[in-house]
């Protein structure tokens, strides 16, 4: 459907580059404002923020996974982890159709681990994962 990946960082763009070649990822995009999917949260400071996450990623077994990407975790991450979680669970308790997930993708861990598919992305990564969100 797009044929034009835009990044907000370096990093973006070498991941969207992963997504491209992964044999396990159907399709995906970069969620900027014009798709307009975001979260309200409270940030570090406690003021009501947007959150707009990275991707969305739908997988050859048609799970839709939301994806974060940061150079490096700051204050507002762990908030923002926790809301795209409860969104995740809420949605996949209120419908079966589509399972919803989420990861958080750092680059530093993405160029040592170097993954190969997005299962290993979803296995390898586990920050702000709890079990619940299984």
């Amino acid at each position: 459907m797009f044929n034009r990946v835009i990044g907000d960082s370096r990093f973006e763009l070498t991941f969207a580059d992963f997504l491209e070649q992964c044999g396990d990822v159907v399709s995906y995009t970069k969620n900027y404002l014009a798709v307009n999917f975001k979260l309200d949260y409270v940030n570090a400071n406690g003021d009501i923020s947007n959150y707009y996450p990275d991707f969305i990623v739908k997988l050859s077994n048609g799970r839709v996974v939301i994806v974060e990407t940061k150079r490096q975790e700051d204050l507002n991450v762990p908030p923002k982890m926790e809301q795209l979680q409860q969104w995740c669970e809420d949605v996949n308790r209120v419908q079966t159709k589509t399972k919803y997930d989420f990861v958080f993708v750092d680059d530093v861990g993405f160029a040592k681990y170097n993954p190969k598919t997005f299962d290993a992305v979803l296995t390898g990564f586990r920050d702000h994962k709890s079990d619940a969100a299984e």
